[in-house]
């Protein structure tokens, strides 16, 4: 088989390549420079595939950077979203690996970022955080070793939410307000340790 014509395609950095006469595929610029594409060359099927694969790795990788510039992704993150796009496993394999070595995907830094923002925005409590990252695709053990809220502290947080949200409470009976406020803390991620000590400091002497 022989390349016949190579074809800038409009307005785009794309060239179509035809073999023997016939259009074949398209390829970026970028890969037709790299496998040295020029007309007359004579080309086996083989080859004709690998140039294929790595257009398509390639298109993969644009993509996932393309989802990246809007919000970070896990690494389970981005494999769901390549295999919507209906990649292969192994193009999506290579693709999440490039990714990785180049820290654009970090899971790590992930969940560290993910922490710090549901504590200090959001109230999280450890409970609801472990559950919202496992959900996101984080292993237990990176969960392990970055969720690491002393128990004062969360306490603290805690407290600092129940006695805000008393205040929304204001004219309801004891027991109506015990049943809302442990359910409020419970659904911020709060443990049950925590939530039944609040509950006696906040409402003891009500």
């Amino acid at each position: 088989m022989k390349i016949t014509n190579i074809e800038l395609q409009k307005n785009r950095k794309r060239y179509n390549i035809y073999i023997d006469d016939e259009f074949a595929f398209g390829i970026s610029d970028e890969l037709r420079y790299k496998f040295g594409l020029h007309i007359d060359d004579n080309i086996e099927q083989d080859f004709i595939e690998d140039i294929l694969k790595s257009e398509e790795q390639m298109k993969a990788i644009n993509y996932a950077l393309k989802l990246l510039s809007y919000n970070r992704k896990t690494e389970k993150g981005m494999y769901d979203s390549l295999k919507r796009k209906g990649y292969d496993e192994s193009i999506i394999e290579i693709a999440i690996d490039s990714l990785k070595d180049k820290k654009y995907i970090d899971d790590i830094d992930y969940a560290k970022a993910f922490i710090n923002d549901k504590r200090n925005i959001n109230n999280y409590g450890s409970n609801r955080i472990k559950y919202d990252l496992l959900k996101k695709g984080i292993s237990k053990e990176i969960i392990g070793s970055t969720l690491n809220i002393d128990s004062d502290e969360e306490y603290n947080s805690a407290y600092e939410l129940a006695v805000k949200k008393l205040k929304t409470y204001k004219g309801q009976e004891k027991h109506v307000v015990y049943r809302k406020l442990g359910g409020f803390l419970q659904r911020k991620g709060y443990s049950y340790e925590i939530i039944s000590k609040i509950l006696e400091d906040i409402l003891g002497n009500w």
